[in-house]
């Protein structure tokens, strides 16, 4: 039985030997592949890098106006009386000395018909006295007594026809009549509102700055007003006046402005949204999603020629169609712009591409 002792030891010693040198060559192997890829075993992410170029930057002050009409008036009964008749419809134009609404006017066309009989007897009663002056059979104080008399009848009959024309509502100017809310036939009382006539060729749009802000805003200048009702098709208005006076509880002035109105689009009461440009400059730009916070400071990833990432303190400006102004880079930084959740300071990299895209180019859709 000894003899075979010898070979059943070798049968079960040699896989064993093999199997050790295996695990020793797999290893080898190993350690060449993850030396290929660095001590991290990761390859260095992938990014995208713009330049700053340069764009122009427009500052803009934002307010919010109410619109009004160029002319607006409320035509009211002058007296207490019937309205005899209304001359004009709901939401109609109406031209400048267009008939409104009639009062009743009997009791005056009546009194201006005696009035103008007494002026009629008067005249002639002077002309018979002058006649009889030449001939001298009238003195002159008599005549200078008549001529009063003349002049008394004559302003009674002026008098009758103003009360006549206290009567007869007429436009000031050209413009839409209000919706009707008296009929004819009522009686009204002075003072009670018959029609409101709107001027609408025009609009004026008063709208308030803060005063620190007033550097910026000049007669003359140009602003853009924006309506609800058409947020797509806003309207170019010239700023026309600044009131002389801030108001102290809110550290603000009211401007006026004028906007075309040609199709009367907008209504007075309309409330709008301003833009006005205060000053335009140019400035280098990248993308905003290049920029990154903490706190208060603002950076961003600049890549170096051997492709190493320098954290870099930046400050930002205004922002515009998706780029946001930056001031302490060179124009020839390379800024990371895709990829900066990947990547600290000091990191190496990868810059996807071989040339550098400009900021408006990383936006491109």
């Amino acid at each position: 039985m000894q003899p075979n002792l010898p070979r059943l030891t070798w049968r079960r010693t040699l896989p064993v030997s093999a199997l050790l040198l295996a695990l020793a060559t797999a290893g080898c192997g190993g350690d060449a592949s993850a030396a290929g890829k660095g001590k991290s075993g990761r390859k260095p992410p992938l990014v995208v890098v713009v330049t700053p170029q340069p764009h122009r930057f427009v500052n803009r002050i934002e307010a919010v106006g109410t619109a009004r009409a160029n002319e607006q008036v409320t035509l009211s009964s002058p007296v207490t009386d019937r309205i005899d008749r209304l001359s004009f419809r709901d939401g109609g134009f109406v031209r400048k000395g267009q008939v409104i609404a009639v009062l009743a006017q009997q009791e005056e066309q009546a009194a201006l018909a005696g009035a103008r009989a007494d002026a009629q007897q008067a005249r002639q009663q002077l002309q018979r006295i002058e006649a009889l002056s030449e001939r001298g059979f009238a003195t002159g104080t008599a005549i200078d007594l008549q001529r009063a008399a003349t002049r008394r009848a004559e302003a009674q009959a002026a008098s009758a026809e103003a009360q006549i024309a206290d009567r007869i509502i007429r436009a000031p100017f050209s413009g839409f009549a209000s919706l009707r809310t008296i009929s004819e036939g009522a009686v009204v009382a002075s003072g009670t509102p018959i029609a409101t006539i709107s001027d609408l060729s025009r609009i004026k749009l008063d709208f308030t700055v803060p005063e620190t802000a007033l550097r910026g805003v000049r007669p003359g200048q140009t602003i853009i007003a924006t309506a609800a009702a058409w947020p797509e098709q806003p309207v170019r208005g010239t700023i026309e006046t600044i009131d002389p006076v801030i108001d102290p509880a809110t550290r603000a002035v009211t401007v006026r402005a004028i906007l075309a109105n040609p199709d009367n689009r907008l209504k007075p009461g309309m409330l709008l949204t301003i833009g006005i440009e205060a000053g335009a400059r140019q400035g280098l730009a990248v993308p905003e999603m290049a920029v990154t916070g903490e706190g208060a400071d603002r950076f961003v990833h600049v890549v170096d020629g051997k492709g190493k990432v320098h954290r870099t303190k930046v400050q930002v400006g205004v922002r515009d169609a998706g780029l946001i102004e930056v001031a302490g880079l060179a124009a020839t930084a390379r800024v990371v712009t895709e990829g900066v959740v990947k990547i600290s300071d000091g990191d190496r990299v990868r810059v996807r591409g071989a040339a550098t895209a400009s900021a408006a180019e990383a936006i491109a859709p």
